[in-house]
């Protein structure tokens, strides 16, 4: 059996869509940093999204951990021309389209982002090769909200509305797990 720990990088303060806009993360929590450290396996390998937010806080937990190279396709979902406007921008200027992307969420993608769909298909496939390719038992990754989704989604088998109702809060764990029946959740949104 192989764990993978999945770890919401810390807070960016944006209030707008943030997807592959490259944003720091806040990580002046201190003691949120060592709980995680000490709650995460020691022999473990971490990696992360190739973003600053994931891949700065991947740096604060590493702590003698094995670091494998940060990854493009654990990024979180592309929201295209969306990415740094704030909801209510989005709303005025798409009313109908954005109403569909998070109650209907499947194919429907925004201008020059991604579908649900596509996102889940690079995110799944990235993981399914770093399965295979890292020999150990545990992996620590540090993503975004959309990525652990999809993983949320894929080991329970349910829909993509069905997993948006998940809260995903940072610096939370989220625990899943893939032996040969699959994948399976072990604890979602855990807040140390």
């Amino acid at each position: 059996m192989k764990n993978w720990w999945w770890i919401r990088h810390g807070p960016t303060h944006a209030k707008c869509m943030v997807g592959w806009a490259d944003i720091a993360a806040d990580l002046s929590d201190k003691s949120m940093l060592i709980k995680l450290d000490e709650y995460l396996p020691r022999q473990a390998k971490v990696i992360s999204s190739d973003l600053s937010r994931a891949a700065e806080t991947a740096s604060a937990i590493e702590n003698g951990r094995v670091r494998l190279d940060n990854e493009f396709d654990l990024r979180e979902f592309n929201f295209g021309d969306w990415d740094g406007k704030n909801w209510q921008e989005i709303s005025n200027n798409y009313p109908k389209l954005s109403e569909e992307y998070w109650t209907q969420p499947g194919d429907i993608q925004p201008p020059n982002g991604e579908s649900w769909n596509q996102s889940s298909k690079r995110i799944n496939t990235c993981v399914d090769k770093i399965n295979e390719r890292v020999k150990c038992k545990n992996i620590i990754a540090v993503a975004h909200f959309g990525v652990i989704l999809t993983q949320i989604q894929r080991a329970m088998r349910i829909s993509a509305v069905e997993v948006l109702a998940n809260k995903i809060d940072n610096f939370s764990v989220t625990k899943i797990s893939h032996n040969v029946d699959g994948w399976s959740v072990k604890e979602i949104n855990k807040i140390l």
